[in-house]
């Protein structure tokens, strides 16, 4: 059985970073590891959510697992909250990522800015990390403030698209993702650049009504799950589109629909019969 490790913070209520990607990876054939870098009583969107930083729990867990001699066919780094973290990311590459792909999500910002507690010395540390995996997807406004450019909003087209993942990759990155792209009205997508083979890849899906709190992380985990298991990009980005887009369609059935995250629950059958195309 394939093996993967995900790093990134646990919401007890919420669907959201650990918690959306474990089963995704999981109902996909794939045992996953966890290295939980916080516990909250919910994700961020509620009021008075309660937070324990795990920190220093990490380097022990990683040394233990090295006494096991345990190996991971991919590491997939999700939130990060802080520059100590990052530095322990890269510790986790370097221990435990000789036996497979490396994915980095950098979240950390979105529509122009960044999170709460982030700077730009952040992303520039963030840029850093980027450069040692072999797939990073982030979003506009991460790229941007990784690439010190300014955002550029929805003013931009194929080509700006085409220009920043050259750049991305010009960081270290051997295949650059760009999450929530929209080159036609209506439509929404990633846009991808594999350097090594020169290579560009899209898909795009009709575009939803309503965003969602744990979409970036539940494509994320999708895009991990699909690449583990020995899917090419094309079809691990059409698979991530496509089980997402499901998630979102499913959770709008639903009255109250917008507080813990998407349905990809209820989706989890559709993703089969993807895998299975």
């Amino acid at each position: 059985m394939k093996k993967v490790v995900t790093m990134q913070d646990i919401s007890c209520v919420g669907k959201c970073s650990i918690t959306a990607a474990f089963p995704v990876i999981s109902a996909m054939g794939v045992e996953t590891a966890l290295i939980p870098t916080a516990v909250l009583s919910t994700h961020t969107m509620f009021q008075g959510f309660t937070f324990c930083d795990l920190t220093k729990e990490i380097r022990p867990i990683m040394d233990h697992w090295e006494k096991e001699q345990f190996r991971f066919d991919g590491i997939y780094t999700g939130y990060l909250g802080s520059f100590e973290q990052l530095d322990i990311a890269s510790e986790l590459f370097e221990r435990f990522g000789k036996d497979g792909f490396i994915l980095v999500d950098p979240a950390m910002a979105d529509n122009g800015k960044l999170y709460y507690g982030f700077d730009q010395k952040f992303a520039d540390q963030m840029a850093k990390l980027c450069g040692k995996a072999d797939y990073i997807c982030p979003n506009l406004t991460e790229a941007s403030f990784m690439l010190r450019k300014e955002y550029c909003g929805d003013n931009y087209d194929e080509a700006y698209v085409r220009e920043e993942l050259k750049e991305l990759c010009a960081l270290g990155a051997k295949t650059a993702i760009l999450t929530g792209i929209s080159l036609e009205k209506g439509k929404t997508g990633a846009y991808a650049y594999d350097s090594v083979n020169d290579e560009y890849h899209t898909f795009f899906t009709d575009e939803q009504p309503e965003h969602f709190h744990g979409t970036g992380d539940l494509w994320a985990g999708t895009l991990c799950g699909a690449l583990t298991i020995g899917k090419s990009l094309d079809d691990a980005m059409k698979i991530a589109c496509l089980f997402v887009a499901e998630s979102i369609r499913l959770t709008l059935a639903e009255k109250d629909h917008n507080t813990y995250g998407v349905n990809f629950e209820q989706a989890i059958p559709y993703l089969m019969r993807l895998l299975n195309e």
